[in-house]
């Protein structure tokens, strides 16, 4: 009897390690994932910044105002924004619940 309690102890006690190291994995991987995701990001980010500088800077010279240019380039990225804003449960929140799920299971 006192055999079989020792050896479900030490039973439980591996599932329960098992479990950890699990979680210790499954936790890794998705933080890993989002700092190279920031990482991403952020150059992707400057990247884009630079770019619609240059953008709305050529604009701006097309039309001969410079500041219409930002003006121009900031009303479509509003329209953008709006049209996320309206559709975000299917465009962004979907996906990403769906990614977050995807890499703890």
């Amino acid at each position: 009897m006192e055999s079989l309690f020792g050896q479900s102890k030490e039973y439980v006690d591996n599932r329960l390690e098992l479990f950890k190291l699990k979680m210790v994995d499954k936790t890794s991987s998705v933080v890993s994932s989002i700092i190279a995701g920031l990482a991403l990001f952020i150059v992707f980010f400057i990247f884009f910044v630079i770019l619609n500088i240059g953008i709305a800077l050529l604009i701006g010279d097309l039309v001969g105002k410079a500041y219409l240019g930002f003006l121009i380039l900031a009303a479509i990225y509003g329209i953008v924004g709006l049209v996320l804003f309206l559709r975000r449960d299917k465009i962004v929140k979907t996906p990403v619940t769906g990614m977050i799920i995807r890499k703890f299971l």
